[in-house]
Formats: C-alpha cells, sequence, structure tokens
C-alpha cells in the first residue's frame, strides 16, 4: 500500500495577515483556489525547492467562528532554518513575539496570526549560544 504525505492545512482567520507572516519565514504562494460556492480560499505556500509539502491556509470567507481561541487544534508546525538566530531577529523585527528565544542555539517557537505554534530548528548543529537570545525569557506559551 502506498501513502504519501500532501500538505497541512491550517484554517486562518485574515489571509493577508497570515500570508505575510509565512512570509517572513520564507514561504511563497504555490498556487491558490478560491470557491465563490463554498465561499472560501486555499492558498499553498511552500519554501523554494520544497513544493512537495506544502502548508495550505483555508480561509473562510465569512469568517470562522470554530477556530479556538489559543490556536491548540494540532501540536504545532515545524520548519527547519539555515540560522536560528537570524530568523528569529528578522521575526523580531518584524513584530512577531519569539515565545520560546533560541537559548540553545537549535530550537525556538512563535505564533502565527491565528495563535498557531510554529517550531523553528536550527539546520544541522546547534549555532553556539549567543546573547541576547541567551538572557531573553519565555513569553506567553507555545
Amino acid at each position: 500500500m502506498h501513502v504519501k504525505f500532501l500538505h497541512t492545512m491550517v484554517r486562518v482567520t485574515d489571509l493577508e495577515k497570515s500570508m505575510a507572516f509565512y512570509g517572513l519565514l520564507g514561504l511563497n504562494e504555490i498556487r491558490r483556489r478560491d470557491s465563490d460556492t463554498g465561499r472560501f480560499t486555499l492558498v499553498y505556500l511552500a519554501a523554494d525547492g520544497d513544493h512537495d509539502c506544502p502548508l495550505e491556509l483555508t480561509h473562510n470567507w465569512d469568517g470562522d467562528e470554530g477556530l479556538p481561541s489559543d490556536g491548540r487544534h494540532f501540536g504545532h508546525l515545524a520548519y527547519e532554518v539555515g540560522n536560528i538566530y537570524d530568523m528569529c531577529q528578522k521575526l523580531k523585527d518584524a513584530g512577531v513575539e519569539i515565545n520560546r528565544p533560541p537559548r540553545d542555539g537549535r530550537m525556538a517557537f512563535v505564533r502565527s496570526p491565528d495563535n498557531i505554534s510554529i517550531e523553528l530548528l536550527q539546520k544541522g548543529d546547534a549555532l553556539p549560544p549567543a546573547e541576547p537570545w541567551i538572557s531573553m525569557a519565555s513569553t506567553g506559551h507555545w
């Protein structure tokens, strides 16, 4: 029996705001589907060269009261990054709160505009611990 992973779907309340957030992570739109009868938009995002397992953003045009307020309808999304310190600084400079800073040079957590937990993992070996990350406290939950 053949099984192939296709994509991960998350529901979003503000499509443009969510696309801007995931764009900061390096994900770009690879395809889109608007359904006038279903009143929803599906946007598929992927990193360059990684179109095999995209992230699907589902936006219901009439709102989505079914979304949990804490964004924990599943565990988290995880992305490997080339330099975790540079990525966290880029996100922080764009106003994204770093919930779990990369104090260990290996792992950090942030939240999307829809409160979805995003894990960032350093590609390869952990980077040497560095400021300001070593001294930064965790905030909220992830």
